[in-house]
């Protein structure tokens, strides 16, 4: 189920609190753009910032409004085995679809210990998992032998690969067999090649359809097609991360009229000259602005 486009979704807030009125607008945005599954609660929805009640909310009320369109899969990785699987747990009565398990961050776990935490997590639920390798934000890398020692982990099925790597990333197609993801929107068609059968995507969230074309196209063989997907995406790929995600991701949502630009610290919203790159960058893209956002003003407030 974890094949093709998934989206990390952003969170968004307003006046400090989890907008679940904007949340159901960018939901239906994103499968009707042909999104095949939503991660919730992932480092681009912010989830070191809300509590478990918020994600609680948050997952409860993502299920609901998706109504079964799309899996919906819980961020519920953290560095503490033990809060993982209680948030994994917490998923799994919620009903959600499945869980992503990023490497435990700021503890810099060896891999014996990833393997440790890994298999606790994987033994405390039945639901799928996806391994989730991002070494610039964990601090340290999930090698694919330390995956290959998972293989007797049933409900282990996949590995989101965020190293920038593609030689680890065919290192793991030649020594696990779990489903492998593009953690990077601008790897995605690279990451196809080598042997990815989709992403986690994060500009899925402004550009569902124009994603859902690139890998589409990747995964079915039509290499000018899929390349010419690409290289249209290219800046926006690039400009979503000038500054640290989601900042980028949620000040183009809320230039499309979606959402507000509001983040929670540490994370503040991005710089006046980024703004100007990512607008460029989104009509570049064929991205569609607000009107007051495409005649040279700033987002307005949602009513």
């Amino acid at each position: 189920m974890f094949d093709g486009l998934t989206v990390a979704m952003i969170t968004p807030f307003r006046a400090g609190a989890i907008d679940f009125e904007a949340t159901a607008q960018l939901i239906d945005f994103m499968i009707e753009g042909g999104v095949e599954g939503l991660v919730v609660s992932g480092s681009t929805g912010e989830a070191a910032t809300c509590t478990v009640d918020e994600r609680r909310a948050l997952w409860r009320f993502t299920r609901e409004r998706s109504r079964s369109r799309v899996p919906v899969i819980a961020g519920s990785g953290t560095n503490s085995t033990a809060d993982s699987i209680a948030l994994t747990r917490m998923a799994e009565e919620l009903g959600l679809d499945g869980a992503m398990i990023v490497t435990p961050f700021y503890n810099k776990p060896t891999p014996k210990g990833q393997l440790a935490h890994f298999t606790a997590v994987a033994r405390s639920t039945k639901l799928p998992l996806v391994i989730y390798n991002v070494p610039g934000r964990t601090g340290t890398n999930t090698l694919p032998e330390t995956l290959e020692k998972l293989r007797d982990l049933p409900n282990v099925v996949a590995v989101k690969e965020a190293s920038g790597s593609l030689d680890q990333a065919s290192a793991i197609r030649a020594r696990t067999s779990l489903t492998l993801l593009s953690g990077d929107d601008s790897l995605t068609l690279p990451m196809i090649a080598v042997g990815a059968t989709g992403v986690v995507s994060v500009a899925g969230n402004v550009a569902p359809a124009e994603m859902r074309a690139l890998c589409d196209h990747a995964r079915a063989g039509r290499a000018r097609e899929a390349e010419a997907a690409h290289l249209k995406l290219l800046p926006l790929f690039k400009a979503l991360f000038i500054e640290s995600n989601p900042g980028p991701a949620k000040y183009l949502l809320s230039a499309m009229g979606m959402i507000e630009n509001e983040l929670r610290l540490p994370l503040v919203p991005v710089e006046p000259a980024t703004a100007q790159a990512i607008e460029a960058a989104a009509r570049e893209s064929g991205i569609r602005l607000a009107p007051a956002v495409a005649a040279g003003g700033r987002p307005a407030p949602r009513a």
